[in-house]
């Protein structure tokens, strides 16, 4: 590796000495088996970073990847993942900007395209948390593949012919534009054996802590955050 590292038509007089070696060394140090255990600790580590909210950690190991020569749209995807699994509505601006990361990195490359992940990492990881959203889907996706898989309500069926009307698809549902609020109150949108169920549960922080939702009994709620997830 050494001689190799050595343009000996420019040099002839060059020679293998212990400063090279150690410069080699050091380089040598940020490659890395892309499929390997190293690949997935450096990942590990950066997404850790973000969710812990520290964007000096976030960004090195960001640079880390990189410079060992990580495919860049690996990293924009990841953080795109990130964006909505930490994140979520706590701060809706984040999937955006890790989107438009993603988008900037395919369109100029690299080297060009390493601020744009930057900038998205040291955003994501500025941002406040939420995995609200993702234990949401968990929990939608668990029911959905366990339970029953119940007939979709009446009142919630599209009735595009004559008999759908005559067997009363659609009846009973309010529109909710045409509502004071803009909500159907009262009206149930799940099925009934998981009536009243919540999925989603925001925190108080960031923009989830001002959202309303619809309660159970028609009417618009706060609706308390979730218990602290290991």
């Amino acid at each position: 590796m050494a001689a190799a590292s050595i343009d000996m038509a420019a040099t002839p007089s060059a020679r293998i000495t212990a400063p090279l070696i150690a410069d080699l060394a050091q380089n040598r140090a940020l490659l890395y088996d892309k499929t390997g255990e190293e690949h997935y600790n450096l990942i590990s580590a950066l997404h850790k970073s973000m969710r812990n909210s520290d964007p000096d950690a976030a960004v090195y190991w960001l640079a880390r990847m990189l410079e060992a020569g990580e495919d860049p749209l690996y990293v924009a995807r990841r953080l795109v993942r990130f964006a909505s699994e930490d994140i979520g509505n706590a701060d809706p601006l984040a999937l955006g900007i890790a989107v438009a990361a993603k988008d900037a990195v395919h369109f100029v490359g690299l080297p060009e395209g390493n601020t744009a992940l930057a900038q998205a990492a040291i955003y994501l990881a500025l941002a406040p948390k939420s995995n609200a959203v993702y234990v949401a889907y968990l929990e939608a996706a668990e029911a959905a593949a366990k339970e029953v898989a119940e007939p979709v309500p009446l009142h919630l069926r599209n009735a595009p012919t004559g008999l759908m009307k005559q067997l009363d698809y659609g009846k009973g549902y309010r529109y909710a534009h045409d509502e004071p609020d803009g909500i159907a109150a009262g009206m149930e949108c799940l099925p009934p054996a998981h009536k009243g169920r919540r999925f989603y549960r925001p925190t108080t922080r960031g923009r989830e802590g001002s959202a309303t939702r619809v309660s159970s009994g028609g009417g618009s709620s706060e609706t308390s955050p979730p218990e602290a997830e290991e």
